[in-house]
């Protein structure tokens, strides 16, 4: 294998991996909120909880599309395989995407808000339910044959350890949403989510440690490689920083701080991602289709690098330039 052909495939997994955690983190804390207005005692509270996403929510979903882009034109074997496994879990994230969508419109012009109140949270629910069984289906391993065309059955997603990474990413989810809020929000409403905060982090915490235990059980390559040496001694060190992190989460949310807590989830994110990355490659679906594998030819390679690199930058300033106009919290008439 030559220097392009082993490093291109590289560069284009750390740009999947990339656009996979802003979208986690940015879409992410949206679902949660999502979820969390299905818990909102009063019309007003679950008005403050959609307008806090009102300018934001549009930007955030890019990611999913520019992920989905990427990896149809740097790895096609991969996108094909995923989407022919997943059918089940990407279409109910999918119809989860849509219901939210459409209900976070026609709610304003609604005066019976209830059906569409409903449906924005529901379909919150939907979208993070199908991206958990997603990810633990390709963490788990898909079944294909030698040309890496899937052989599996329909159903092959749904699997305990699978169950566990989807409830443990809705409750991440949650968690993000939650901090978000507190950034955003005041008063009693803020109060709320103080301790919905911190109810999410401990559920965050026993879904990571019930994951952390089970998949070795369950998954030999995951077995063979956290006890691989050096990178058993990383491993060794992601659930100390993780305790770490949590610990200082738990007691910014003691504090009543209300940005560092938001700061500590996203670092507890980048953490998770950095880890899961270490399990995954070189594969790009474990433990059948490597990145050098499913790659794509290296003159697209190339020429995606070129158009991605213009992109990424111009899709992150106008993220950023979002978040600085709208900073400001939302409130309601008793807040």
């Amino acid at each position: 294998m030559d220097t392009l052909e082993y490093f291109l495939p590289q560069v284009w997994f750390v740009i999947l991996a990339l656009f996979l955690f802003l979208y986690v983190m940015l879409d992410g804390f949206d679902l949660g909120v999502g979820i969390l207005s299905l818990t909102a005692t009063t019309e007003e509270r679950r008005g403050i909880l959609m307008t806090s996403l009102g300018n934001v929510w549009d930007a955030n979903e890019t990611w999913l599309v520019l992920m989905g882009g990427a990896l149809f034109g740097a790895f096609p074997l991969a996108y094909a395989t995923i989407l022919s496994a997943l059918y089940i879990p990407i279409l109910t994230m999918i119809f989860g995407l849509i219901f939210r969508a459409v209900a976070f419109e026609f709610r304003e012009h609604s005066d019976r808000k209830f059906f569409w109140n409903l449906a924005f949270g529901v379909g919150s629910f939907l979208a993070a339910l199908g991206q958990g069984f997603a990810l633990g289906a390709v963490l788990a391993g898909i079944k294909v044959d030698e040309a890496g065309i899937f052989i599996g059955s329909t159903w092959d997603w749904l699997n305990v350890p699978s169950l566990a990474i989807a409830l443990t990413l809705i409750q991440g989810y949650v968690l993000i949403g939650s901090t978000y809020l507190i950034w955003k929000t005041s008063g009693e409403l803020q109060q709320t989510h103080y301790q919905t905060a911190k109810i999410a982090a401990w559920t965050t915490l026993i879904g990571a440690i019930v994951i952390t235990a089970i998949a070795p059980i369950f998954y030999e390559h995951t077995r063979a490689r956290l006890f691989t040496q050096p990178l058993i001694y990383i491993f060794a060190a992601i659930p100390i920083l993780g305790v770490i992190l949590i610990w200082q989460l738990l007691s910014s949310l003691e504090k009543h701080q209300e940005r560092t807590p938001f700061i500590w989830t996203i670092l507890l994110f980048l953490l998770t991602f950095i880890g899961l990355g270490l399990v995954v490659f070189p594969y790009i679906i474990p433990t059948q289709i490597t990145i050098y594998k499913a790659a794509a030819a290296d003159s697209s390679l190339v020429f995606m690098l070129v158009f991605i690199g213009f992109l990424i930058p111009i899709m992150m300033a106008y993220n950023i330039y979002q978040y600085i106009v709208f900073k400001g919290k939302v409130t309601g008439s008793h807040d």
